[in-house]
């Protein structure tokens, strides 16, 4: 095989080149608006499947389409057979499965403004990190959890992370506050009307109070000595990802539920290092990013909340 010559190179180029021209060219304004709706449609549908638990049965679709793939290649005649005709029934078979996201993307688009839609209001967003709203956060709950257990006051805190809990958030009573100890002990307060629920913490803030949780799915195998806190939030880790602290109104035990498992007997340095672990990503390592400093990142943000009510007061008075 003889190596293709400079020029012969510079003709290739030259004619993709020509082709990339060509395509550019024949390109309309309706082609454009075509595209930019086009590209809008697909990033709300992958931010549908972000934020629940649509990924997750996505993966299990695209799998059964390799494995397909891969048995038409080979030659199985029998599971080629039936993954074919699986496959056949698949949109039907997929809009029964995301029924709900569907269901809850079409109300909150319905319900939205047009000028919040994400298609006008994307390039506008700032995208910050919660890492001092978080750091804060946590080192409330441990602190109430420690008094909360104690006086043996049940409590369900979820902290949300990358499934979004608004089904379960519109069970309750939106209050966007910011945590403290003293708020968290007003809520779960027994006589109080916010205690019976769980506490929805959405980037590092109370998003929502009295709200309902899911039932685990076997509640039969559960252990008999769990209360109906402690299912509430293994139902909760099962359909979500989120992180759900418990307190025991019997014992005052902590316990953390994650993915479908419950671990209990923690205490605050024990609850604190597990949140931190999993609510708040590991700092840089390179040589050009500081040092990360919980103790600044919690003086930090509580400064930056001090100030904004000291002004609030200053323009009250």
């Amino acid at each position: 095989m003889s190596k293709l010559s400079f020029s012969d190179i510079l003709d290739y180029l030259s004619d993709a080149l020509g082709t990339i021209f060509s395509v550019i060219k024949s390109i309309t304004f309706v082609d454009i608006i075509d595209i930019v709706l086009l590209t809008f449609l697909i990033y709300y549908l992958l931010k549908i499947i972000r934020e629940t638990r649509a990924g997750q049965l996505l993966k299990g679709v695209v799998w059964i389409v390799i494995i397909y793939l891969i048995c038409k290649t080979v030659g199985l005649k029998s599971m080629t057979f039936l993954l074919d005709n699986t496959l056949n029934i698949g949109l039907i078979a997929i809009l029964i499965m995301f029924q709900p996201e569907l269901r809850r993307a079409l109300e909150k688009f319905g319900s939205t403004n047009m000028s919040k839609l994400p298609l006008f209001s994307f390039m506008s967003e700032q995208i910050t990190t919660p890492i001092e709203k978080w750091q804060y956060a946590i080192d409330m709950i441990c602190l109430s959890c420690e008094e909360l257990s104690a006086s043996t006051t049940g409590a369900l805190f979820v902290l949300e992370r990358n499934t979004k809990l608004d089904v379960q958030i519109k069970t309750g009573t939106i209050m966007n506050a910011i945590p403290s100890k003293e708020l968290f002990g007003n809520i779960f307060y027994p006589k109080t009307p916010l205690h019976d629920g769980a506490v929805i913490m959405r980037d590092g803030v109370i998003h929502a109070a009295a709200c309902f949780l899911p039932k685990p799915e076997r509640e039969e195998f559960i252990d008999k000595k769990l209360g109906s806190r402690h299912r509430a939030a293994i139902g909760m880790s099962e359909n979500s990802d989120a992180i759900i602290v418990v307190v025991s109104e019997e014992t005052g035990t902590i316990s953390v539920a994650e993915n479908g498992v419950i671990k209990r007997d923690f205490d605050k340095n024990t609850l604190k290092e597990y949140l931190v672990n999993k609510m708040i990503p590991e700092p840089d390592s390179t040589p050009s990013t500081p040092k990360f400093n919980r103790l600044t990142l919690k003086t930090k943000f509580k400064y930056k909340y001090n100030k904004k009510e000291h002004q609030k007061d200053g323009k009250n008075n």
